[in-house]
């Protein structure tokens, strides 16, 4: 293998890349190729220079530069492997591993319906097929994108932080206006769906949806950076996410968290990749779910693709291409495997998803260099 094709080489290009444009200040990312493998990060927590100061934010929330900047005087902080980002969307990733981990120990059931672990005010309308636990990992339960009444709570902050008040209340008074059909199956995409369907693991365990990820997902793969993060954590320890280069604050989930609360490392999505990569390589049960959110479950539009559990599945040129997406104001990130190819790569950077989409782009292609060297 040469120099300019190691997993090394392959992650600093796509890292030096995104630093080229001037509105991303940070970005990390892990590469594995078989036994090559590597975790990187460069660039600064926030940006410094002209327009760097955050501009006001909208209500109640979080500083939006928490701890993270620089001062006057004071040089600007690298970001280094531990440095934590937020993944959105990657965040659905996990709360599905999450169900397929239950599923192997026999808490829960993947056929098991919605109902069965809420409260009985909170159930939806009788009539039509149940919505199970699966149909909210795969997308494929017809829920809308998103619950109606969250646009009631969030929009005074729909750009600053609009999951940050929608509560365990709302989510209930939303499933319970739910009206199942005898639907085809189709995929469509939810935050919605993956956000109850953690609070419902966290219902039928017990404990809350952070506790429970930690306890038997994130702590069993050494992934000790991932969190839902406290203010504590993120002014120690988090990159200042940023929108068109201006600091903006950090968006915190409640009853939705596990469809986009967690933060995570680039030490720590090498640590998820090598799982994914080698299910076997995890304890008990663990292990079984790791295989198990490989499968591809239902088809995914005309094309060749599927949806899995909590993933984009697609065969490409002879390889099967699994990958997932996610963004918040202030990040974005993108993480991808091949089982056959025994490659994989995640990336992530404190800019906001925009329409050209630098770090989705530069994700897809360390994917593509990663997978088809």
């Amino acid at each position: 293998m040469s120099d300019a094709s190691t997993a090394a080489a392959l992650l600093d290009d796509g890292i030096r890349t995104l630093l080229d444009d001037e509105h991303i200040p940070a970005a990390a990312g892990a590469v594995v190729r078989g036994a090559d493998r590597t975790a990187a990060a460069a660039g600064h927590l926030t940006r410094t220079g002209p327009g760097a100061d955050p501009g006001p934010g909208s209500g109640p929330g979080p500083d939006p530069s928490p701890g993270s900047g620089p001062g006057p005087g004071q040089r600007p902080v690298p970001a280094g492997p531990d440095t934590l980002f937020a993944v959105g969307s990657l965040t659905k990733t996990l709360t599905a591993l999450l169900l397929a981990e239950m599923a192997a120990t026999g808490a829960v059931a993947y056929d098991d319906p919605i109902e069965a672990h809420l409260p009985r005010e909170a159930a939806p309308r009788p009539g039509g097929a149940a919505i199970t636990l699966a149909d909210l990992a795969t997308h494929t339960g017809g829920l809308p994108r998103l619950p109606r009444n969250l646009y009631r709570r969030g929009l005074r902050q729909w750009r600053t932080d609009p999951y940050a008040r929608y509560r365990l209340e709302d989510l209930y008074r939303a499933t319970a206006r739910l009206r199942p059909g005898d639907r085809p199956r189709r995929v469509r995409y939810s935050t919605f769906g993956v956000g109850l369907l953690g609070q419902l693991l966290a219902n039928a365990a017990g404990a809350p949806y952070p506790e429970l990820l930690t306890a038997r997902v994130l702590g069993p793969l050494g992934m000790r950076d991932t969190c839902v993060p406290t203010a504590e954590v993120l002014t120690g320890r988090a990159a200042t996410g940023h929108r068109r280069g201006r600091a903006v604050p950090h968006w915190r989930f409640d009853a939705l968290s596990g469809a986009g609360a967690l933060y995570s490392s680039a030490a720590d999505l090498l640590r998820y990749l090598q799982a994914l990569l080698n299910p076997a390589s995890a304890p008990g049960p663990l292990a079984h779910a790791l295989a198990a959110v490989r499968e591809p479950w239902y088809p995914c539009g005309r094309g060749p693709g599927h949806k899995g559990l909590g993933w984009d599945i697609r065969e490409v040129r002879g390889r099967t291409l699994i990958w997932h997406t996610g963004g918040t104001s202030g990040f974005t990130a993108f993480a991808g495997f091949s089982p056959d190819a025994g490659a994989g790569i995640a990336i992530v950077a404190n800019t906001t998803p925009t329409h050209r989409q630098p770090v989705i782009r530069a994700g897809r292609r360390l994917f593509r260099d990663a997978v088809f060297p």
